[in-house]
């Protein structure tokens, strides 16, 4: 009954308060980053990991080169460099911002004791708008492991300059600016109807067109396939190093990546990202315990934190009750989002 009164608060809440007045600003201030904050205070010293097995396998429900791919191989090479396996395999099903893997996942390893699955943010949008029949209750959540903001960029020849030229073009013509980005439903969908709403242009007039990897929507971009494009600040970097993006904004609070923030130039768009580790539903408790030990053990490995140097991301450790209430905090909060952006699978 309680979790039940819970969620219907949080609706009347979001609807009646305004709180879509600034959409994405309650996934960049709310629980993940007080949850963050007080998980990263929490850690001590770095805990040895139990050998789970001679060889894992990370299921990870995207396509190679993207986000979750990047974690997931990360995750993987820091789990081998704590002693928790000696080797590990990685499976790569994309589709449908992770609803296809999520599936099969459930479907082959809800019972494996040694492989683990890759999700986050944007599987939690995909399942708030296409409604699978096999959702994230399919399987359960280890820990939150890192945080992201996402980068807005244009083509180099492209006339928006600015944010101010971006706000006015949405204005204009919505229709006519379509945006390439992530899956349907996901962070990145979700994040170009908070810009549109932001530029007072209407969001049933997007044009949104899902990739299933970021070097897809950096093509798109460079072929004129579509205006703008929505990734996080890895997938999109070394295009904007080597001259053939223009990056616009980025959606964090203050200024990011060395990037100005939506918000600092006066378009109220603010949005986080997020990316975790899960296993699946039959897995024993004890066994989900030492997998959650591993995982702990291999984010204080030095490969991990290179990779959060190098791709900027930032830590966001959390698990257990806190991770569990979240998780339901941030689907409630995506099917209001989708509802009243009026985001189309």
């Amino acid at each position: 009954m309680t979790t039940s009164f819970n969620r219907r608060q949080i609706l009347a809440r979001a609807t009646a308060t305004g709180a879509i007045g600034a959409l994405g600003t309650s996934f960049a201030t709310s629980a993940w980053a007080q949850a963050a904050a007080a998980g990263a205070a929490a850690r001590g010293a770095p805990p040895k990991a139990p050998k789970l097995a001679g060889t894992l396998r990370i299921v990870i429900p995207a396509n190679p080169g993207g986000g979750w791919d990047q974690t997931g191989r990360a995750l993987g090479a820091a789990l081998v460099g704590a002693g928790a396996a000696d080797q590990v395999e990685y499976e790569n099903i994309g589709g449908k911002g992770g609803t296809i893997g999520l599936a099969k996942y459930a479907e082959k390893y809800g019972n494996d004791a040694n492989t683990l699955f890759m999700g986050g943010m944007v599987m939690v949008g995909a399942v708030a708008l296409q409604k699978p029949a096999v959702d994230m209750s399919q399987i359960q959540p280890l820990a939150r492991l890192t945080s992201d903001y996402l980068v807005a960029a244009v083509a180099a020849k492209s006339p928006i300059k600015n944010t101010k030229d971006l706000a006015d073009a949405l204005r204009a013509d919505l229709r006519g600016m379509p945006v390439a980005g992530g899956s349907a439903g996901g962070v990145d969908h979700m994040f170009a109807g908070v810009l549109a709403r932001a530029a007072k242009a209407k969001p049933e007039e997007l044009v949104y067109k899902p990739f299933p990897g970021g070097a897809d929507v950096v093509e798109a971009l460079i072929s004129g396939n579509a205006a703008v494009g929505l990734s996080g600040y890895s997938e999109f970097s070394d295009a904007i190093a080597s001259g053939k993006l223009r990056a616009i904004g980025v959606s964090s609070r203050r200024s990011a990546f060395g990037l100005p923030a939506f918000r600092e130039q006066g378009l109220d768009a603010v949005m986080a990202n997020w990316r975790g580790v899960f296993t699946g539903k039959g897995v024993a408790p004890a066994r989900a315990a030492e997998m959650l030990a591993a995982v702990e053990a291999a984010t204080h490995h030095e490969s991990w934190t290179r990779t959060l140097k190098q791709n900027r991301w930032e830590p966001s450790w959390l698990t257990g009750k806190d991770l569990a209430e979240f998780m339901e905090l941030d689907l409630t909060t995506a099917r209001v989002m989708v509802y009243l952006l009026k985001l189309k699978a």
